[in-house]
Formats: C-alpha cells, structure tokens, sequence
C-alpha cells in the first residue's frame, strides 16, 4: 500500500502547530490548536485507510476492492468531538472575556503556593543527613508533618496572594443583595 510522504508531512506539520498553540496562554490561541490538531489526526486517519477504492456496499465488489469505512466513520466522530469542545472552548473564551477583558489563563494561586511548599521541602530534605533505615521517632515526626500537625511556621494558605491575583466575581445574588441593602437604606432616609 503506497502512502504519500506529502500527506504524511503534512499532518506532521499541522499537527505540530496545533500542539504549540495548545501550549499558550490564551484560550483563543488553545483553541485554533485543537481545532489545527483535530485536522492533523483527521488527515492520518485518511492517509491510514489505504488506497481508494469501491464503495463499501454488501455485493457490489469483491471486499478486497472496497475501501475501509472504519477510517472515515472514525473521522466523522472525530470531527463532531472537536467541534464541541470548540464550542465550549469558546464559551469559555467569551465568559473570560466578558469577566476580565481578556481570554489569558490566569496562573493558580494554588498552584502557586503547592509549588513553593513542594520547593522548601525540597530543601529540607537536601539538609537531611541520608540513611538505610528510618527510627521509629523520625517515622512518627514525618506523619506527623504530612497531617499538617507541627507546622507553625506555615499555616494552611499563609502564602497565598492578595485578592488582585484572584479578582472577585460578582455573582447575581450578591447584585441581589446589595440592592436589598439599598432599598432599605432608602427606607430609612
């Protein structure tokens, strides 16, 4: 079975854009990635089902003249995949939008703050002194650090970011509230 090297190249190539879009930090960018990706794999899954040939019908051509329906029944449900998580990639572009201004994803505050206690306990453990076997106090003291007990100097969320790193969305019932709150204010005037 002969297969273009062109076809091949090809896919490569937008499969390869595809990926290095995913890989930005705006949705608009993630999306025209998976949708350059999804062709990419749509055009391997042509380039896989072989050489053309006659219509898959039961009793028109013998089957070795047929072409493969798999392939291109698997490019159809392919095709319908990435068009709704486009869809919903742009619903989360546009409510982005609508929200900051912008589409770039935001960095996790904790994300942030797991990576810095992962960064100091990693620098605990260079300090430690190595050895074959553990003593029972020193298997006692780690359990105690993994339940949180014992750590004083690093309280649960003691290193998370300010409120401009997490802007606060208003939500209809706090609209809701605050125009109670104004209407009985009025009231009382």
């Amino acid at each position: 079975m002969p297969v273009s090297l062109m076809l091949l190249l090809t896919a490569g190539v937008i499969i390869a854009c595809g990926v290095y879009l995913i890989l930005e930090r705006t949705l608009t960018r993630v999306i025209l990635g998976f949708v350059l990706t999804g062709n990419g794999v749509n055009l391997l899954f042509v380039v896989a089902a072989g050489r053309p040939g006659l219509p898959p019908f039961e009793g028109t051509a013998d089957p070795e003249d047929m072409t493969d329906p798999l392939p291109f029944a698997m490019v159809l449900t392919a095709i319908v995949i990435t068009l709704g998580i486009t869809a919903f990639g742009m619903a989360l572009a546009y409510r982005a939008w609508q929200l900051f201004g912008h589409d770039e994803v935001p960095d996790d505050v904790e994300d942030r703050r797991v990576l810095r206690r992962g960064r100091r306990r990693g620098a605990d453990r260079d300090e430690e002194p190595r050895t074959e076997g553990l003593s029972e106090d020193t298997r006692r003291g780690a359990l105690i650090h993994s339940q949180g007990a014992g750590e004083d100097e690093d309280p649960l969320g003691a290193d998370l970011s300010g409120a401009e790193d997490a802007p606060q969305d208003p939500t209809e019932a706090d609209e809701r509230e605050d125009a109670r709150r104004r209407r009985r204010e009025e009231g009382r005037s």
